[in-house]
């Protein structure tokens, strides 16, 4: 049953990698086709551009983030416990123990970085370790441990760079409107510029929604305290919308734990699909799932 989480996670992923891919090829080509370019030579050509920007930001992402979010890397006389977490975890992981950071912040949040494994940077907010228990940290620190093990980083890099050549091509699509001299490229052209980069949008968010579900799954599976996390996210949750502040750009948002820039909940509304993260209350259920898959039972 649990491993059937894995596999769902990682089929619906890959299904909407391949959704983002067949709206790249299919828009290059039907523009190429109208302009008398070749429309997958187009296509293939707009996604290298945005590849080789998203790698530079892929090849760079924990400066990036590390300067943009005030995060510190400290040593182990610095921050021992959250050290000792973050080693403990790493070993029941198979995987080199990451860089430890923290950001002083009152905000309770967490977040993760790095091309993967070898190079992998966990950041915790002080108002985190001052406002969690011990099981409470772990389970954070589990879920971000997670997205390092499961490779998050590239997966959103690789989905953020075709969302990019999705959103040059719409660009280019409303050249259409103004080379075009009939009815139907304009109309195309119009219908592109306004469409494709909505749903290359709301298909990366979902992308982001899946791999925040695995990430709780792996802490759960790790910790083997699912019912610390759903406690942790509880008080995250309520920091954040008590008002408890993060000095982060708003771009960061996908990153952390919980979005730190939510000032109220989300309902089961279509504002939750465009939305980086699951609605707490759905991550809840989700692990009170798994906690009964593993025999603990939570009210």
């Amino acid at each position: 049953m649990m491993m059937n989480r894995v596999l769902i996670a990682y089929t619906k992923t890959t299904a909407l990698l391949a959704l983002l891919g067949g709206i790249l090829v299919g828009i290059g080509y039907i523009i190429g086709s109208a302009t008398n370019i070749g429309g997958l030579t187009l296509a293939f050509w707009f996604f290298i551009l945005a590849l080789i920007l998203n790698l530079f930001i892929y090849f760079f992402s924990d400066k990036l983030v590390l300067a943009s979010t005030g995060a510190r890397i400290v040593s182990e006389k610095e921050a021992p416990r959250l050290h000792r977490i973050v080693e403990k975890l790493a070993m029941k992981a198979n995987i080199p123990k990451p860089k430890v950071a923290i950001v002083n912040s009152p905000q309770p949040n967490a977040f993760a970085t790095g091309r993967g494994p070898g190079n992998a940077v966990v950041a915790a907010t002080t108002g985190l370790l001052t406002l969690m228990n011990e099981d409470e940290v772990e389970a954070v620190m589990g879920h971000e441990i997670g997205h390092v093990v499961n490779r998050d980083i590239l997966i959103a890099t690789i989905a953020a760079a075709v969302a990019t050549a999705i959103t040059y091509l719409a660009y280019f699509a409303l050249l259409l409107v103004f080379r075009g001299r009939n009815g139907a490229n304009v109309a195309l052209g119009i219908a592109i510029f306004m469409l494709a980069p909505i749903t290359a949008s709301l298909i990366q968010l979902a992308i982001s929604r899946t791999r925040e579900y695995l990430a709780d799954y792996t802490s759960a599976v790790l910790t083997g305290k699912p019912q610390a996390l759903i406690s942790a996210l509880r008080k995250i949750e309520n920091a954040i919308l008590r008002g408890y502040e993060l000095n982060a750009p708003q771009i960061t948002a996908s990153l952390w734990i919980s979005n730190p820039f939510r000032k109220e909940i989300s309902g089961e509304t279509i504002a939750e699909w465009f939305s980086t993260h699951p609605s707490v209350s759905k991550r809840i259920e989700k692990l009170k799932e798994i906690a009964r898959e593993m025999g603990i039972y939570i009210d």
